[in-house]
């Protein structure tokens, strides 16, 4: 998969600025794909230069003007295209998961900060998807939601996106306590 398709699939709702692409990316499509917002106006320029999406000037009089970028039809071909090839497994490449593996072999300390950490980074996101899922689909139901509603898409990968979330920060505490409680009876034993 390329980064343009992640582009066109977040850009299908509406007309949108780069920064507010950027601002789509970090809150709604960060589950599944990162884009720094250089590589989001890069994008941007090569998505219109092949025409599948064109850009509007928008005047503004209190601050610089903007860009407005929508979805043309070649876009929507080209995503309907991706959609019809097959998709990978999920693979991961994660340093902290390389640290794990070799946690028996280093002090532990660090690797139990860093767990620590992804921990807390983990509910974050996950709160920040459950916001994004609540605004969504407002006062509804999800089961109401995601039978009515004319787009499920960004939802259903927010689910994903709190699943995966709740999976690891689950996994990094289990893992934190487990590695603690060997530390600790290590150093019993060794008295």
């Amino acid at each position: 998969m390329a980064l343009r398709h992640a582009v066109l699939a977040a850009m299908l709702d509406g007309g949108f600025s780069g920064y507010q692409l950027a601002k789509i990316f970090d809150v709604g499509v960060s589950n599944f794909w990162y884009a720094s917002p250089q590589q989001l106006y890069t994008e941007l320029a090569k998505l219109e230069q092949a025409g599948m999406i064109a850009g509007e000037q928008v005047i503004q009089l209190d601050r610089p003007n903007k860009r407005i970028f929508t979805v043309t039809e070649a876009g929507r071909d080209e995503l309907a295209a991706f959609a019809a090839t097959a998709s990978k497994p999920l693979s991961m490449r994660d340093d902290l998961m390389v640290k794990v593996q070799a946690v028996d072999q280093l002090d532990p300390a660090p690797v139990l900060a860093q767990l620590d950490d992804r921990a807390v980074e983990a509910s974050a996101k996950l709160a920040l998807f459950e916001r994004g899922m609540l605004g969504l689909r407002g006062d509804l139901a999800e089961e109401e939601f995601l039978r009515t509603s004319p787009r499920v898409g960004p939802y259903l990968t927010y689910l994903a996106g709190c699943r995966l979330e709740r999976e690891m920060r689950d996994w990094c505490l289990t893992t934190a306590a487990l590695l603690r409680s060997r530390t600790t009876s290590h150093r019993e034993e060794t008295r």
